[in-house]
């Protein structure tokens, strides 16, 4: 594989364009009240940004090019999709930004901690242990399976914002003296090697332009003998890139998750060897025999939720409840209180959600794929 390009980093760019666009938002309750403040010019730029990528850039017509593109700007693709899209993740979905299997009876939310527990559980994460979160969003997992196994957890993240509202969210569960927050590009992480215990990602190295090169970034700072557990974005073997409509369903996750380059579960495992690791276990998650399938959230069949508070978290997924969300933000975006561009990103969303559930129906897509592999110890 020929190498990919890497982008220059440039932390105090980002940390001034991060306290323009988002000021003091990140210290909100999160969701709208978050997405009202802020500055408008800043949210501009920051959708304009990302949105160069894809406008007019259908399946259809898709080139070579028009990806390589993306992936030449990944970390920028990445960092302004979440500038745009963080507060509408924690208003829609809560502070942990995954899917999960769902057991009969079980709420969202104990589901969605039961998928990070199981991860743990599969590395055998374990108090004294340094453990690298990759990816770590506004560090909803890391709280957890920091709660759950008494470890450490470094989060990396190349989003300054989701690093504010992480570190906010750590002190309020009284977290900090386990969990801290750096800045970084996972493509070229600025860790020693040999760093960590354990090296774990949750449905955020999708985000690399090439999985050979995150992978080795992580075996890299993985001590020898350490474990690596990964929950994949992956399309299945069975998608056809000759197929218009698969094609279509994978185009529209790509761009409303801010991907810029999607690969099939043959290709993830060949990287992973490739990166140097000894693979242990390998898994679809998503294609086991469930009582619900881990798209129904966004499918908004209310008849599967558990409980009140379920079909209250589900009723916003609904196409009625994304109907009435996009056309509140579309009313707040013409009268001037939510910057312009918001309405196109929730729209964005639901193209995501509806080429998620797509993806997951015609099992062309899937993502928990769950790859546990070990670095060598010589």
């Amino acid at each position: 594989m020929a190498p990919i390009a890497l982008e220059a980093e440039d932390h105090f760019r980002d940390a001034e364009f991060n306290k323009v666009m988002h000021g003091k938002s990140a210290d909100s309750r999160g969701g709208f009240s978050s997405m009202l403040n802020k500055d408008r010019a800043a949210h501009k730029a920051a959708s304009e940004e990302y949105w160069k990528h894809w406008d007019n850039k259908l399946a259809g017509t898709e080139t070579a090019d028009v990806r390589d593109a993306r992936k030449a700007e990944y970390a920028t693709l990445t960092r302004h999709y979440y500038n745009l899209a963080t507060d509408l993740y924690e208003y829609g979905w809560g502070a942990s930004f995954h899917f999960c299997r769902f057991a009969y009876g079980e709420g969202f939310y104990q589901a969605i901690a039961r998928h990070e527990h199981y991860l743990a559980h599969m590395m055998h994460i374990r108090e004294g242990m340094r453990v690298l979160d990759v990816g770590c969003g506004v560090g909803g997992p890391a709280r957890e399976i920091a709660k759950f196994t008494s470890a450490k957890i470094v989060g990396l993240n190349n989003n300054d914002y989701q690093i504010e509202r992480a570190t906010k969210y750590a002190l309020q569960e009284g977290l900090s003296q386990q969990l801290s927050f750096t800045k970084g590009d996972f493509m070229q992480m600025s860790f020693p090697p040999d760093s960590f215990d354990a090296v774990y990602a949750i449905e955020a190295t999708v985000h690399a332009p090439s999985l050979e090169g995150v992978y080795s970034q992580i075996y890299r700072v993985l001590k020898p003998g350490g474990v690596f557990g990964v929950y994949e974005w992956l399309m299945t073997d069975a998608y056809d890139n000759e197929n218009p409509h698969h094609r279509q369903v994978r185009l529209g996750i790509e761009q409303g998750d801010g991907i810029s380059n999607m690969v099939k579960i043959s290709e993830g495992l060949q990287a992973i060897k490739t990166a140097g690791f000894e693979l242990e276990t390998s898994q679809d998650l998503a294609a086991q025999d469930d009582a619900r399938p881990w798209y129904y959230p966004l499918d908004g069949d209310l008849r599967m939720a558990s409980s009140l508070g379920d079909l209250i978290t589900i009723a916003r997924m609904t196409k009625l409840g994304r109907w009435f969300a996009h056309g509140a933000v579309g009313g707040l975006e013409r009268i001037g209180i939510a910057p312009k561009g918001t309405k196109k990103t929730a729209d964005s969303l639901a193209l995501a959600a509806d080429s998620l559930v797509a993806g997951g129906r015609e099992k062309l897509f899937t993502p928990m794929y769950l790859m546990i592999a070990r670095k060598p110890v010589v």
